[in-house]
């Protein structure tokens, strides 16, 4: 298990991102969705939204450290949960006066909800799985008596 610390740690300092291509100072959309295992639909989906911002040579996305940053930033937000717009606040603090730590005091307070939401959301489950092996004993034993 982390510490709080590390979490928040992890949500706003990517893991090195996949950087098979490590020499190249851009990349395509195929070397990125590539690298990050998604499709090309997600990462232009992100541009669209405003959260990529790659150069544009003609037709062909040019995608540079920056966006690969964020893009590890985003898919790393996502699988913790959170919403694309906290991801994007959480993104854009970044380059806020304060910058890291504005960006920190965030990310702590919305570690927070996600933990309180998804504790409850345990609880939930917890209380569905107990009435439900409490209504799988009762039918058993009204299939036994029938039987």
């Amino acid at each position: 298990m982390t510490s709080p610390g590390t979490t928040t740690a992890r949500l706003t300092q990517p893991a090195a991102a996949p950087a098979r291509r490590t020499s190249e100072e851009t990349w395509t959309i195929a070397q990125v969705a590539d690298d990050f295992d998604v499709t090309h639909r997600t990462v232009r989906h992100y541009e669209d939204l405003g959260l990529l911002t790659p150069e544009r040579r003609g037709t062909q996305r040019v995608y540079r450290r920056r966006d690969r940053t964020r893009l590890a930033l985003i898919l790393r937000g996502k699988r913790l949960g959170f919403p694309l717009e906290q991801i994007r606040t959480i993104i854009d603090l970044y380059d806020a006066p304060r910058g890291r730590h504005s960006q920190l005091e965030y990310v702590l307070a919305q570690i927070d909800d996600r933990r309180a939401d998804l504790e409850q959301r345990r609880r939930d489950l917890d209380e569905a799985l107990a009435e439900l092996e409490t209504f799988e004993v009762r039918c058993r034993e009204d299939l036994g008596r029938l039987g």
